[in-house]
């Protein structure tokens, strides 16, 4: 992968393992498991990162949970098929990582930077409460033509600077990734709980469009 590719999408994080690996899939006879990462936000509250890891990084039939461990890679998504639509599905591809003893910085829990391309128009509200958000979603390019879409949020006077920014514009982001819960009503009877997953911006510039 040439490192244009690895630069314009980087995640560090670094949590409490709360799970056991699953089995995700196998790319050329090298198996990828799933796992939960528990990661402290400074508010006290805490988001689960899902982790896709390959098992020649990591001894996938052992049981980390509880351990503090710091991961390096990339935001990736996919669409999962699920009946008649497509799911958007996010994780962290994980290129590096390391079990800590000790740590203590949590103002480094969690980074990403993101260097992509603005592929929807922004949807810009106020909350009850007069707060200003804004929805971005961001296609942020892989090699072989393909290309992860990563949901962001803005707020405040980066969510009004964001409004306006137009399809096509190239946008670099840095934040945080963080979860959040949701109920999906499936029926008129029936709903489930979710997560969803997506990029908490702290801060973020608008460059040239897409040629």
């Amino acid at each position: 992968m040439s490192e244009k590719n690895l630069e314009n999408n980087k995640v560090t994080v670094i949590g409490q393992v709360m799970s056991q690996f699953t089995y995700s899939h196998e790319v050329f006879g090298e198996g990828f498991y799933m796992v939960d990462l528990a990661v402290n936000r400074l508010s006290d509250q805490e988001d689960i990162i899902p982790l896709m890891i390959s098992e020649r990084l990591i001894d996938v039939k052992q049981d980390y949970r509880g351990r503090t461990l710091e991961a390096a890679g990339q935001f990736r998504s996919y669409n999962r098929h699920e009946g008649s639509k497509n799911r958007l599905v996010l994780s962290v591809f994980v290129r590096e990582l390391c079990f800590l003893e000790e740590f203590t910085d949590y103002t480094k829990t969690n980074q990403i930077f993101l260097d992509g391309y603005i592929c929807k128009e922004p949807i810009y509200r106020k909350t009850p409460l007069g707060r200003e958000i804004a929805d971005l979603l961001i296609a942020v390019n892989r090699p072989y033509g393909k290309s992860d879409y990563i949901p962001c949020i803005a707020w405040g006077r980066n969510a009004r600077y964001a409004s306006a920014f137009q399809v096509g514009s190239r946008i670099r982001i840095w934040g945080r990734v963080q979860s959040r819960e949701y109920t999906k009503k499936l029926s008129e009877m029936e709903s489930e709980k979710r997560i969803a997953y997506e990029v908490s911006v702290s801060k973020l510039e608008c460059g040239e469009a897409a040629s």
